[in-house]
C-alpha cells in the first residue's frame, strides 16, 4: 500500500469540513432571505474565507447602503424638524421620539407594578376572609387601571389576526369556486369590483350598528369593540385573496385538469390534490396583501371608533395636545410601520414552508 501524506489528508479534511460549511450557510440564506437579513450571507460567507473581497461588496449592498440611507434619513429629519412649528409646538426629532420611548416603557412598567400590588392586596383580603370562616364573602376583581402602550399593540395585533382569519375562511372558499367555475366568476365579479373600493371609514357605521344589534350580550367571549374592529378588517381585506386565490385556480395547467378527469377525482380531492398545491403561490400572494390592508385598515377603525389599539392611542395623543404628544404619535407611527413588516415576513415565512415559488 502507497502512503498517504498526513499534510494530504488534513488539508482534504479541512476542505470537506469547508464545504459542509458553505452547505450550511447556503441552505440557511433561504432563510435569511425570507427574514429579511439577506445580508448575513455574505458575513457567515467571508468569515469563513469565502473570498472576503467580494462578500464585502455584498455586505456593503445589503446592509452599508440601507444603513447609510438610515442615518442619512435621521440627520435629515433632526435637521429640518426644528424648523416647523405646529400648534403642539416644534416637530419632534430623533432624540425627542427615542425619549417618549422610553417614556412609554416606564408607564407600562410602572402600570405592572400597581396592577401587581392590586393582586396581592386582593389575596391577601381574600385570605384573610377565608380564615375569618367568612369565604362566602372572597371576590375576584380584574385590575381596571388604564392599558398600557403594549396592551394597545397587543390589542390590535390580535384584532388584526382574527379579522384576517375570519376572511381567510371566507375568501379562499370563494375564490375557489370562482377559479373552477366560468358561472361563480361571472356572478361574483361584478360584487368584488363594487365593495373592493369601499374605505373602512364606510364600512365602520354599518359594522358597529349590525355588532350591536346583532351581539347584544356583554359577557360574551369578545367585546363589542374587538368584533367591530375585526370585522372592519375582514370585509376590508378579503377582496385581494379572493382575486389571487380565482387567478391562481384558474390557471392551472390544463393537462393536470385533463389528468383528473382521466382518473376521475371526485370534487374534495381535485380540489386537495390538484387545485390548492398548483394555487397555493398566488393564494399566498393575496393572503400577504390581504393582511397588509388589514392592518392599514385596523388602524384607521380603532382611530375612528375609539376602540382599544393603536389607532386609539394616536388620536387620544392626538386630543391630548401634550408637549410630548407629537412624539408619542410618531412612535406610534414607527410601531405600526414595524409590526406592518414583521407581519408580511411571517406571511412570507408560512409561504415559503408551503410552496416552491416565494419570492421576496
Amino acid at each position: 500500500m502507497t502512503a498517504v501524506d498526513p499534510q494530504i489528508l488534513a488539508d482534504e479534511q479541512k476542505e470537506a469540513r469547508r464545504a459542509r460549511l458553505f452547505t450550511q450557510i447556503n441552505k440557511a440564506d433561504g432563510w435569511f432571505r425570507v427574514l429579511g437579513l439577506s445580508w448575513m450571507t455574505p458575513i457567515l460567507k467571508a468569515a469563513a474565507g469565502d473570498n472576503p473581497k467580494a462578500q464585502m461588496k455584498e455586505i456593503w449592498r445589503l446592509l452599508g447602503i440601507p444603513v447609510m440611507a438610515i442615518v442619512g434619513f435621521l440627520i435629515v429629519w433632526g435637521a429640518l424638524a426644528p424648523t416647523v412649528q405646529t400648534s403642539l409646538g416644534a416637530i419632534p426629532g430623533p432624540v425627542q421620539v427615542w425619549e417618549q420611548v422610553g417614556v412609554l416603557h416606564a408607564d407600562h412598567v410602572r402600570e405592572r407594578e400597581k396592577a401587581s400590588a392590586f393582586f396581592e392586596r386582593q389575596d391577601i383580603r381574600n385570605e384573610k376572609l377565608i380564615a375569618a370562616g367568612n369565604a362566602d364573602k372572597v371576590k375576584y376583581r380584574e385590575y381596571t387601571g388604564k392599558p398600557t402602550y403594549y396592551d394597545q399593540i397587543w390589542t390590535s395585533i390580535k384584532t388584526v389576526f382574527f379579522g384576517f382569519l375570519l376572511g381567510t375562511v371566507v375568501a379562499v372558499p370563494l375564490g375557489i369556486v370562482s377559479g373552477l367555475s366560468p358561472a361563480a366568476n361571472a356572478a361574483m365579479n361584478p360584487l368584488i369590483q363594487i365593495f373592493k373600493p369601499v374605505s373602512p371609514l364606510a364600512w365602520l357605521p354599518i359594522v358597529t350598528m349590525v355588532v350591536s344589534a346583532v351581539y347584544v350580550t356583554n359577557d360574551g367571549m369578545f367585546s363589542k369593540s374587538f368584533l367591530t374592529s375585526a370585522i372592519t378588517v375582514t370585509l376590508c381585506s378579503l377582496w385581494p385573496t379572493i382575486i389571487n386565490t380565482a387567478l391562481g385556480v384558474s390557471s392551472i395547467d390544463k393537462d393536470l385538469v385533463n389528468v383528473s378527469k382521466v382518473l376521475k377525482m371526485n370534487t374534495y380531492t381535485k380540489i386537495t390534490k390538484l387545485v390548492l398545491p398548483s394555487a397555493l403561490p398566488l393564494i399566498f400572494t393575496g393572503l400577504r396583501l390581504s393582511l397588509g390592508v388589514g392592518w392599514m385598515v385596523l388602524i384607521a377603525a380603532e382611530m375612528l371608533a375609539q376602540n382599544p389599539g393603536l389607532g386609539k392611542f394616536v388620536w387620544d395623543e392626538f386630543q391630548n395636545g401634550s408637549s410630548n404628544s407629537l412624539a408619542k404619535i410618531m412612535v406610534a407611527v414607527f410601531t405600526i410601520g414595524i409590526i406592518g413588516f414583521i407581519l408580511d415576513r411571517l406571511m412570507f415565512a408560512i409561504q415559503s414552508m408551503f410552496t416552491f415559488s416565494a419570492t421576496r
